[in-house]
């Protein structure tokens, strides 16, 4: 009995032990509270300190090759990656080209079909070809990267892998060499033959074939030989080495230059040298990602870029982050000492002739649901965010002059608001091949100008954007060369000028050509019947209701039956290329700052029906078909500008779209990002960014204090239920000791 007693003071007292041991572990975790780091932190606080730049995305990349990229959210890692020989002026506005590998922005050299050099001046319906020389800076280097890694004897150390070689490895990193070299003029020629290979699928395959002379029969010598590589090896994806196959529009002239000659004159061809398209690719990366087995592994040019850039991708987990970190062979780049007067006031100048990138890292997370992201921004882990619908109240308010300016919460935060006008266009589209609203008719014209004045974009910009959109006068968005601002630029057939500023034109006027149309009250005098309008929609779940029916409201004001036919976006597309929808939504976003990258949107041959081209709404007027082939190659000037506003006109007058509006991009960021200025054309500003880290860091600490009550609660409860197992303990010992 007494030994059982004994082993109950004991379990009692083994028991006390644990729980004092635990108020210590407690007392040590609210102890490490007073720390320098929050306790919710998603990341160490030497990365919080650090200069490293915190983001998010919300899917994979899913092409990180340059030859294949073409979507936003890849631009958004590769443009720090890849450099080709121009880029946009970080802080001029209008949009202006600088050299970025090149030495300077090359000026193309015109020629006749006799090879005689024509003046700089000379018509377009002159020029047979156009040469343009770029000359590539020395000194540029890839970064580190097991392709380029060597052995001893100088051969290369990667690429004749073995299949048990293969299998040992799981991503880039596994291969423990890298090595470097200098980009030349000849990596520049294989990337642009990349592009022509058809086993890439370039998006900008079929433009260029249009213009680089050789483009296409070079694609069809790959083809060839990738066929025959088929039948004798079996396969049709080994390496072949494009070095060996002449493109004869690209021609090396010295370790630094080559030359691209182009058919007629397209001087639209200097902004695509602005884009990774056309970043240097060396050969020896092409045949190291084309060896067996690799690819199996995610070990390819869509997973692991090779660059040049400021930055390198050095980890790249889909499903958690993906990493980019400065690249140590980077040639270096300084800091634009020049801007826009206002710059210099705003501190956007303060960096000038500082050694770029400004930041070591950029550490980016996979976040797929809005509000967690949202809730992260506030507590400072990312620097900057969107301004999504569901956080929109929260963030920004407007003034009664409409601008727009952040709530007190943000700005108690030093948050601040960065807003553009995007070069974008969102339009509602009549399919002028439709014998009822489209065609040439000065009937239709009428019903097309009527529903133009009808549909309020205000209106639309105010309920389903919060604000955030300008309503287009024209195809042309802001700063595009050709659009016009102010009481000129507004559109007279749906707008009247009132103090400078456009006003909708009263419905009144809208009925009145309703009645012109041969549809008074929406009624055809022909038949008698309402007049019944489909509309085409690729939106067909519940968050589209409210704006399905806010369509149909804006048409019944006419007296017009709109009829809404949801569909998914295959299918939409798909009405769109046969021509048998009516009424429909689309947007455009620049490819480069030239209303030609605008106009051809309605350029007849461009139809979408007839030719498969972007004229989505079939629109093919002879006048502005003969003005747009005489525009298109122009360069800016008076006379150019005098064509546009006569094309504008016309426009504007056959309505084939309802302008719609112009997209507004609005941005936060954290008081300690610095260097921030919106610049819609540029993808490679993450180099010009500044982060403060111990700014944040103490923000960070000071935003999400930890909740310490639950704590001390469990510490006074396990303090209560430990007094009588020490009671306890105490009367044992003193009996014992009697």
């Amino acid at each position: 009995m007494r030994h059982l007693r004994r082993q109950v003071v004991q379990a009692a007292c083994g028991r006390t032990k644990c729980k004092l041991l635990l108020l210590v572990a407690l007392f040590g975790v609210l102890l490490s509270g007073c720390g320098e780091r929050a306790w919710n932190a998603p990341y160490p606080l030497s990365e919080s300190k650090s200069n490293t730049f915190f983001s998010s995305f919300s899917e994979r990349p899913k092409h990180l090759d340059p030859a294949r990229s073409y979507a936003a959210n890849e631009y958004a890692f590769i443009a720090q990656i890849y450099e080709p020989p121009l880029q946009y002026h970080f802080l001029k506005r209008p949009y202006q080209l600088v050299p970025l590998a090149a030495q300077q922005v090359p000026v193309p050299q015109f020629f006749d079909q006799a090879g005689q050099l024509l003046p700089d001046d000379a018509p377009a319906d002159q020029v047979a070809f156009s040469d343009y020389e770029i000359q590539v800076k020395p000194g540029i280097r890839y970064q580190p990267h097991p392709a380029l890694a060597t052995a001893a004897d100088g051969s290369y150390r990667y690429h004749h892998l073995t299949e048990a070689e293969v299998e040992r490895v799981n991503t880039l990193a596994d291969f423990p060499d890298t090595g470097t070299r200098e980009a030349t003029a000849e990596d520049y020629i294989y990337q642009i033959k990349r592009l022509a290979n058809p086993k890439l699928h370039s998006p900008i395959a079929s433009i260029m074939g249009e213009y680089i002379v050789g483009f296409k029969e070079f694609g069809k010598m790959l083809a060839a030989a990738q066929e025959q590589q088929s039948q004798s090896t079996g396969t049709r994806n080994g390496f072949i080495d494009l070095r060996d196959y002449p493109l004869a529009g690209v021609t090396q002239l010295d370790r630094y230059r080559f030359k691209v000659r182009l058919r007629g004159k397209y001087p639209q061809f200097i902004y695509w040298l602005a884009m990774t398209f056309f970043a240097p690719m060396p050969w020896e990366a092409d045949l190291f990602y084309s060896q067996p087995g690799l690819a199996k592994h995610n070990i390819s040019l869509n997973w692991y870029p090779i660059g040049t850039g400021p930055f390198m991708l050095t980890e790249n987990n889909p499903n958690l982050r993906m990493v980019l970190q400065r690249n140590p062979n980077f040639h270096g780049e300084a800091y634009p000492a020049e801007g826009e007067p206002e710059d210099r006031e705003q501190g956007l100048l303060d960096d000038a002739g500082r050694p770029l990138p400004l930041i070591d890292k950029a550490v980016y997370s996979l976040e797929k649901e809005g509000i967690p992201f949202w809730n992260k921004f506030l507590q400072g882990y990312y620097d900057t965010s969107g301004v999504s619908s569901d956080s929109f109240d929260q963030a920004v308010k407007f003034g009664s002059g409409g601008e727009a300016n952040l709530t007190p919460e943000m700005l108690a935060r030093g948050i601040k608001l960065a807003t553009a006008v995007e070069t974008s266009i969102f339009y509602l589209g009549f399919n002028m091949a439709d014998p009822v609203i489209g065609g040439d008719s000065e009937q239709n014209r009428y019903l097309r100008q009527a529903i133009s004045i009808a549909v309020n974009f205000e209106e639309y910009i105010s309920i389903f954007r919060n604000g955030r959109g300008v309503v287009a006068q024209s195809p042309l968005p802001l700063g595009i060369f050709g659009s016009r601002d102010g009481p000129e630029g507004i559109n007279p057939v749906v707008f009247d000028v009132v103090n400078g500023k456009p006003q909708r034109k009263p419905l009144e006027q809208a009925r009145a050509l309703m009645v012109k149309a041969g549809y008074p009250n929406g009624i055809s005098s022909k038949t008698g019947k309402p007049l019944v309008l489909n509309y085409e929609s690729a939106s067909a779940g519940p968050d589209s209701k409210a704006l399905l029916n806010w369509m149909r409201k804006q048409f019944k004001q006419l007296g017009i039956q709109l009829v809404i036919r949801a569909t998914d976006y295959n299918r939409f597309q798909e009405k769109l290329r046969k021509g048998t929808g009516q009424l429909f939504m689309f947007g455009w976003n620049a490819d480069y700052p030239d209303p030609e990258n605008f106009l051809f949107l309605l350029y007849g041959p461009n139809g979408k029906v007839d030719h498969a081209g972007e004229n989505a709404v079939n629109y093919d007027n002879p006048e502005f078909n003969a003005l747009f082939d005489k525009m298109k190659n122009m360069e800016n000037s008076p006379e150019r500008q005098r064509i546009i506003d006569r094309m504008v006109d016309i426009l504007r007058r056959d309505a084939p779209w309802i302008w719609g509006f112009y997209p507004k991009a609005f941005s936060l960021y954290h008081g300690w990002y610095g260097n921030v200025k919106p610049n819609l054309m540029a993808n490679n500003t993450l180099k010009y960014k500044r982060i403060d880290g111990e700014a944040r860091s103490r923000q960070q600490q000071g935003w999400n204090p930890p909740v310490v009550w639950p704590l001390i609660l469990l510490m006074l409860a396990l303090v209560a239920s430990a007094i009588p197992a020490v009671l306890v303990y105490r009367r044992h010992e003193r009996s014992a000791a009697r």
